[in-house]
């Protein structure tokens, strides 16, 4: 397990706490394969009828660690980096258990796909979910993850969100059924255990039938991996994917040209 990831079990209820407040829990390698870590822990303990996904410090997670970006210079970098989170992704999908991402501040890029690839969605009114990618680094996201946003959210909104770059708050996106409940901060972690516990007392079967019917009729509806490649390596590509990154890192805006 990653330093900046705990992982708890409490009677039927496994939880993964994201915890690197000083950079808004922005996901390190490590801390992604300490979910998948734990989407394997929960799958093969049967006590386990719940796993939360929550950050710490005011925020759930502010996407991938950008220093993580610099390495990424060839058209295979670009498609394998897609490729490894999508499958950091799609483990959470498949875990058995109802999953709930417990969501105070911001939710943005991977942490946004982690919360949208849970169940149920509870956040407080300071939460706030997006995919900026327009305005900060000038990249694009894999076929899957286009699709759970569209699943969700529908084609106009997707294209609203992304080419804005905006981030939408909490009562926005209770609107467009993201959310399944909203709570203040002093209450949300007894609202989710509430949730939580409900849940794990009822079948774990029907449940897990559930999850997995849906998971199946969706991906009926999804474009397979390699549909996109040639959008992924002409935006990671670009003079303004590499620009942007350097920008980021010396904390000044980017400057987009279209090369």
């Amino acid at each position: 397990m990653s330093s900046f990831a705990t992982f708890t079990v409490e009677d039927a209820v496994a939880t993964l706490a994201f915890n690197r407040p000083e950079a808004k829990n922005a996901l390190t390698w490590d801390m992604y394969d300490a979910l998948c870590h734990a989407c394997e822990r929960v799958d093969l303990d049967r006590t386990i009828h719940v796993f939360v996904i929550k950050g710490e410090g005011g925020a759930f997670a502010a996407g991938t660690d950008i220093a993580q970006f610099t390495t990424i210079t060839t058209r295979e970098a670009a498609i394998a980096y897609e490729r490894k989170l999508d499958s950091i992704i799609d483990r959470l999908e498949r875990v058995d258990v109802a999953t709930i991402a417990q969501v105070n501040g911001v939710a943005a890029g991977g942490g946004c796909a982690i919360a949208l690839a849970c169940d149920l969605r509870v956040c407080t009114p300071a939460a706030r979910f997006g995919v900026p990618i327009a305005k900060t680094l000038g990249n694009c996201l894999s076929a899957m993850n286009y699709a759970r946003l569209l699943e969700t959210v529908g084609p106009a909104y997707l294209k609203d969100l992304l080419f804005t770059g905006r981030m939408i708050d909490a009562a926005e996106a209770q609107s467009l059924g993201l959310v399944s409940r909203m709570a203040e901060p002093d209450k949300i972690d007894a609202v989710v255990a509430e949730l939580a516990n409900t849940i794990a007392t009822n079948a774990p079967l029907t449940i897990r039938a559930t999850k997995e019917a849906v998971r199946r009729i969706l991906r009926t509806q999804r474009i397979e991996h390699e549909a996109i490649d040639d959008l992924i390596a002409t935006c990671y590509g670009s003079e303004d994917f590499q620009n942007a990154v350097t920008a980021f890192l010396e904390k000044r805006p980017p400057t987009f040209t279209g090369r």
